[in-house]
């Protein structure tokens, strides 16, 4: 009798082994990691990939360790001077802490993205579109220190979520359309200007040079008037858009 009750129990006692190790079993894929829960309690991850043994009737759940890319929208958005602009960005992200991902918030990815777009709302007005008049920090001359900053600002943001920044790049930057055409006339009036510096600072130079080389020459002497007139010349032929047109004097400055 007692024979017959063993060989009753020791099957239904393999099956219930067999279960029992079947729900602690799982597999991990490359790239990936697993976050072990057992009765609502974190008790590890996973992050090697392969097939595992872990605590019978825990709960794994699945996260991705691979590199990813957020595209933000385009914002519109005020700079340091309150002129509108539009900007977005690329991110480039990973998770690093699964467990930090999975339950410290909400759908960690979703959490990403709205993090992005309001770092990048907040460097954004932090520096002006473009300066014209100093050297300062801007968000069209100095994009790669802007993206440093914008990476430092969002890493501080996802610490939380367990997330590491890779890179953080700004692809798109422009004037918002209601100012474009007005902000592009400045800017094409700021160029124009240096030009013309430009242009001043060498026409003084040739100039100077020209009357040096003829005070050196011998067979040529030159006062003060006739050296007045010639740099007064020298300097509209040179400084002038249109081409000079040329006067012939036949008698004397006097």
């Amino acid at each position: 009798m007692f024979f017959m009750k063993m060989q009753l129990v020791l099957p239904l006692l393999f099956v219930f082994l067999a279960f029992l190790v079947a729900t602690g079993m799982t597999m991990v894929q490359p790239n990936q990691a697993k976050a072990v829960t057992f009765f609502g309690k974190y008790i590890g991850t996973i992050r090697d990939n392969g097939l595992f043994l872990t605590v019978p009737f825990s709960v794994r759940k699945t996260v991705s360790l691979r590199v990813r890319n957020f595209n933000s929208a385009k914002l519109k958005v005020n700079d340091i001077e309150g002129n509108p602009i539009e900007i977005a960005a690329v991110v480039v992200f990973k998770v690093v802490d699964s467990a930090k991902a999975m339950f410290d918030v909400d759908h960690y990815e979703q959490f990403v993205e709205i993090q992005s777009e309001t770092a990048i709302r907040h460097v954004a007005t932090k520096y002006p579109y473009d300066t014209f008049e100093t050297e300062d920090i801007s968000l069209r001359g100095n994009a790669d220190i802007v993206s440093e900053v914008l990476a430092k600002e969002l890493q501080e943001r996802l610490n939380v979520a367990g997330v590491e920044v890779i890179e953080a790049r700004l692809t798109n930057l422009a004037y918002s359309t209601e100012i474009a055409s007005a902000m592009l006339q400045r800017q094409q009036a700021a160029a124009i200007l240096a030009a013309r510096q430009k242009i001043v600072e060498g026409a003084v130079s040739m100039a100077k040079m020209a009357i040096e080389q003829l005070d050196k020459e011998a067979h040529l002497q030159l006062d003060e008037e006739r050296k007045a007139n010639m740099v007064n010349n020298l300097m509209v032929a040179i400084i002038s858009d249109r081409g000079a047109q040329p006067v012939i004097n036949a008698g004397t400055l006097y």
